[in-house]
């Protein structure tokens, strides 16, 4: 069915609501001569100031109007114009449609339609919109961009597309995947850009347990940047970390090495938990947990979640159950920390899956469960649902290897999570 346009709902709402020209004119301010030719049809692509005068009589959506006005319109100036006042007013709904008109006018060229549009959508203005809106623009511009062979826009809008959509925590894999692809356009990306995009996927690889990845995009931007900026710092501790949890403990300490000499503020906290941690995974739980205590009395931020973690685990391969209880005692702590990245998330989820261990060591099947359901609540928050799975998994099999019959507190407990896990998905 073909679109109304313009002079079709005028000609309706005027008929419908018995109006003659002259009282339209008095109602909208928009001349009858003027009126009479959008009517009919003279006047196709009638001025959006125009458009925008009239609306106040039609009975139908703005969005509809838009639509309507679209129908005639080409001239790229015009378009734009509607593209301003549609984001404006948030109408993120046909930001699409009129962005995709806007590279299609014929009175613009491909490349610099592109080069307006991505200029546009990376200006502070469309900064302070809903991401809605600006991952609509992104998305125009590499859909289009793909298709007319411009691979730098490509490149640049599925970079921007890719900055947004990593922070969405509940699809970690997929926007990881969506990231990947952006590297065989790497090429036409500045020299900046290329960086921080092996940095951010890098990162990504980290918090999805990825470290191989992780190892081999970070140190790209260690080769490529020829700084000592904050992001080659972090990316060092990010490679020292990934060999720390794939078990490569010599070259975690070579990376935690050159991380020590950067100079800013998280560093000398860091580089002290990091040297407690590997101490205790070659074997000198002592010297660990000393070292690691020490950290825990002066914690700040986010380390604090690390080093429980970490002493958590040599307090239960010690059996030292009066540390473990003294321990606990930081989890207000830790609950009211401001978690800002994923893998700090699955530390947290991780410290409820060594309480829900401590507490089915002790007996407390209760407690145990409630550790247990609460950590895989944590790790469904950040897509960690394979090591949410082993902690319901953890309270089957206790019951299963006990032959003990499943009370109902425990199945209400995992009902009621189970619940909350699929509305999160």
């Amino acid at each position: 069915m073909q679109k109304k346009t313009i002079g079709d709902m005028l000609s309706e709402s005027r008929r419908n609501n018995g109006l003659s020209f002259a009282e339209l004119e008095d109602r909208t301010g928009v001349s009858r001569g003027v009126l009479q030719k959008i009517e009919s049809g003279e006047t196709k692509r009638p001025e959006f100031k125009t458009v925008k005068s009239i609306p106040a009589i039609f009975p139908y959506p703005y969005e509809e109007i838009i639509e309507g006005y679209l129908e005639e319109e080409t001239r790229s100036e015009m378009l734009f114009e509607i593209l301003q006042e549609i984001i404006q007013c948030e109408y993120s709904s046909l930001v699409e449609r009129v962005s995709l008109k806007f590279l299609q006018s014929p009175n613009e060229k491909t490349e610099k339609a592109l080069e307006r549009l991505y200029g546009f959508a990376d200006s502070n203005a469309i900064a302070e919109t809903n991401n809605e809106i600006r991952l609509a623009l992104y998305k125009v511009i590499a859909n289009y961009a793909r298709q007319c062979g411009e691979p730098i826009y490509i490149a640049k809008a599925l970079f921007k597309k890719y900055l947004i959509e990593r922070d969405d925590f509940t699809k970690l894999p997929q926007k990881y995947q969506s990231g990947e692809q952006i590297l065989q356009y790497a090429e036409f990306l500045s020299p900046d850009e290329r960086i921080l995009l092996h940095y951010k996927l890098g990162v990504h690889a980290y918090n999805l347990g990825l470290f191989d990845d992780c190892i081999k995009l970070c140190k790209h931007v260690l080769k490529e940047d020829g700084t000592d900026s904050r992001i080659k710092a972090d990316s060092t501790l990010a490679i020292c970390n990934s060999y720390y949890y794939s078990g490569d403990y010599g070259l975690s300490e070579k990376y935690l090495e050159l991380f020590s000499h950067y100079s800013y503020p998280h560093v000398t906290e860091t580089v002290k938990v990091m040297e407690g941690a590997i101490n205790g995974k070659k074997g000198n739980l002592n010297l660990a947990i000393t070292q690691l205590q020490a950290c825990l009395s002066e914690a700040t931020g986010n380390n604090i979640i690390h080093i429980v973690n970490e002493l958590f685990e040599l307090y239960l391969k010690s059996n030292d159950v009066h540390s473990i209880e003294n321990l606990l005692k930081y989890e207000g702590q830790m609950n009211n920390v401001n978690i800002r990245t994923p893998f700090k998330k699955t530390e947290l989820a991780y410290y409820f899956r060594l309480k829900g261990d401590y507490k089915m060591r002790l007996g407390l099947i209760r407690d145990a469960v409630d550790s247990y359901l609460k950590a895989t609540l944590e790790y469904a928050k950040v897509s960690a649902h394979e090591k949410g799975y082993e902690c319901v998994n953890q309270i089957l099999n206790y019951y299963t290897k006990n032959k003990k019959e499943m009370d109902y507190f425990v199945i209400n407990k995992i009902q009621k999570v189970y619940n909350e896990l699929i509305i999160s998905r």
